[in-house]
């Protein structure tokens, strides 16, 4: 029996065996919205089947186990061969085998597999992020592939494949694969035109060695990676297989692993080419361009791993102020916390809301919207990515000490917050991307203007929003310097649009209110105290059970 001082109570029970999708009214209403009727009640029954996985007691353990035993790196067997391998805990497999199952590698080929895979992708990933990773490069592979049909008969079957098989064999000896991706160098970062991997071509068509290093390589466990190097006809684009049809290793020496500040369960890398083999994919000096839709795929997952990061937060943020009683009541029913809540819940929704219908453009996949997410993806991944970690970090004051203590989960979820502002490109290469298509391509602007613009009339604040920011894109003359204060301001006026077409008055009025209206302090929990907060905060608490 316990000591009278050791009595537990009022601490709040685990928030587990629920369903992270049907408990997340702004994602299951998107879902709804953006599917056809004909393959809704398939993907309702898909989704809430991970969605019950990711709530599951047993899938948090994998993701915690996953995060305290990050993967190792062996670069020699016990003889002195090299074999550049990374092992990872069994908890890393299995996330990433029910993420695969679940067909999270999987949209380019069925209807409505974007949003699907988006909603999905949001829904796991709160299970855990590291793994991640993987999923991302190995679904926005596929366009980059389909520049060269041959390979893309060859190898897109294989990465969307439902089958999670781990292990280093020919790719032909396999029923799946995972792809990774090495762009960037030491000298040269985001400017990759600065590469100097070369590229030496053999008799072979199509065929070249390639010699340089990568600053860093993402999931090097994988089977396949797609990298920039310098051919005679200049930067190109090539896959690097790493087992050979033969069954000999190609060389890819992994010098070391990265030690991060989070994505603790990924593997993160720096490889050697030395006479590595590799296929060209697409032109002679378009590698650039070649693999440009690559890197916009990945920068949705961006927009959809922050937005999910973010529901998580204000789930465990509201789910523990609903339990803990202090100064005589419970926490969600005290106006200032409720003011707070409400907050994180505003820019979770808009989050969450932005993101499927970027997933869904792809799925139209017109000439408009095409052009429509040419500015929407890098104006959404700026900022939705921006807001990732101070959301987090205010959800986790909510648990107050208890959500500093690692068990919590919500230092992981601090950890991993800001990866997403940093991968495939940060806040300046984003809101330059957005600048270079507001003068390059006008139909992209007159794409998003027409989107923004279904909502006009329907809130004064969104309207005075749109004519200033019809002022700020009036003068694109040295407009580098406030690139980043103009594209936040897109972002927000897209994201108010979208909430007051599809979302309930409470919430469309509190987000213009204060994101257009400015009606708001600096920091979270300063809404206007004669907004509808409980209904806000309400529509965001997941129900248990």
């Amino acid at each position: 029996m316990a000591p009278s001082t050791h009595t537990v109570t009022n601490q709040v029970p685990p928030l587990v065996g629920y369903d992270v999708f049907a408990a997340d009214r702004a994602l299951t209403e998107a879902v709804e919205r953006h599917l056809a009727p004909g393959i809704l009640d398939e993907a309702r029954d898909e989704l809430g089947g991970l969605g019950r996985s990711a709530g599951s007691v047993q899938a948090q353990e994998w993701g915690a186990q996953a995060n305290e035993n990050p993967p190792k790196l062996r670069t020699h067997d016990r003889y002195g061969h090299r074999i550049d391998e990374v092992d990872f805990h069994p908890a890393w497999h299995r996330l990433l085998g029910h993420a695969v199952t679940a067909g999270l590698t999987d949209a380019w080929g069925r209807q409505g597999g974007h949003v699907r895979r988006a909603a999905g992708f949001l829904v796991w990933t709160q299970a855990e992020a590291g793994h991640g990773c993987p999923l991302s490069m190995t679904h926005a592979a596929v366009p980059a592939l389909r520049t060269d049909p041959a390979l893309a008969a060859e190898w897109e079957p294989l990465l969307t494949s439902h089958v999670y098989e781990e292990g280093l064999r020919p790719a032909s000896q396999k029923a799946g694969v995972l792809f990774g991706m090495g762009m960037t160098e030491k000298q040269g970062g985001t400017d990759v035109r600065s590469n100097t991997t070369r590229a030496e071509p053999l008799a072979g068509d199509g065929e070249y060695l390639l010699t340089g290093h990568k600053w860093f390589c993402s999931a090097p466990m994988s089977d396949g990676f797609l990298v920039l190097a310098q051919a005679p006809g200049g930067l190109s684009c090539f896959l690097v297989p790493r087992v050979l049809p033969d069954g000999e290793r190609n060389a890819f020496a992994i010098q070391r692993l990265k030690d991060k500040l989070g994505n603790r369960s990924n593997a993160s890398s720096e490889v050697e080419f030395d006479g590595t083999w590799a296929r060209r994919v697409g032109e002679e000096g378009r590698g650039v361009r070649t693999i440009i839709e690559m890197v916009a795929a990945t920068r949705l997952d961006c927009v959809v791993g922050s937005a999910a990061l973010m529901r998580q937060a204000v789930t465990q943020a509201i789910h523990h102020s609903a339990h803990r009683s202090a100064f005589g009541g419970l926490l969600i029913e005290k106006p200032l916390m409720r003011n707070v809540l409400a907050d994180l819940a505003l820019e979770s929704e808009a989050a969450t809301t932005l993101a499927l219908r970027l997933a869904a453009a792809y799925d139209a996949d017109t000439e408009e919207e095409r052009a429509f997410l040419r500015i929407a993806v890098p104006a959404a991944k700026y900022w939705v990515t921006k807001r990732c970690t101070a959301v987090v970090g205010e959800a986790l004051e909510c648990l107050g000490g208890n959500g500093y203590v690692e068990e919590s989960g919500m230092p992981r979820l601090l950890r991993e917050a800001p990866l997403n502002s940093i991968w495939e490109g940060s806040g300046n290469v984003q809101a330059l991307d957005v600048l270079r298509a507001l003068q390059r391509e006008p139909q992209a602007l007159n794409a998003f203007l027409q989107e923004v613009g279904k909502a006009r009339g329907a809130d004064h604040r969104l309207d005075a929003a749109i004519k200033d920011l019809l002022t700020e894109l009036a003068d694109l003359d040295a407009v580098e310097a406030r690139a980043r204060r103009l594209v936040e301001r897109m972002a927000l006026v897209l994201q108010g649009s979208l909430l007051l077409r599809w979302a309930p008055p409470e919430v469309a009025d509190a987000f213009c209110a204060s994101r257009l209206g400015r009606d708001w302090g600096s920091a979270f929990g300063t809404l206007p105290h004669s907004l509808d907060l409980a209904t806000v905060v309400e529509r965001a608490r997941a129900q248990e059970g």
